[in-house]
């Protein structure tokens, strides 16, 4: 499924219509984006649970950073994903974030 919505992704970035993604355009952007992340965070931090680092640093870019980190399922991961990944991880509200969702917190909105 994943290589289904990659490549999906993929034809639309080619294709030039990613100006106006829209809902369905952002969806597609995103999971894109979370499997380049998700790799990301693991090979950073090996052995701890990605999830949910990669579902705060999702929700903490912005959509250029989106599609800049969903471009790099396509052509591959660069050092330049690797620290976009890593300065939208070290935001403060990343953090807060991902230290909520690591304590599962998340659902008391602290």
């Amino acid at each position: 499924m994943r290589s289904v919505i990659t490549l999906t992704f993929g034809a639309m970035l080619l294709a030039g219509c990613m100006q106006d993604i829209g809902p369905t355009g952002d969806m597609l952007a995103r999971d894109a984006a979370k499997g380049v992340v998700n790799n990301v965070v693991q090979s950073r931090f090996p052995g701890v649970n990605a999830a949910p680092y990669t579902d705060c640093i999702i929700d903490n870019a912005s959509s250029a950073e989106i599609l800049e980190i969903g471009r790099a399922a396509l052509i591959g991961t660069t050092p330049a994903t690797t620290n976009l990944v890593v300065e939208i991880a070290s935001r403060p509200d990343t953090v807060r974030c991902a230290l909520n969702n690591s304590l599962g917190l998340g659902v008391l909105g602290l």
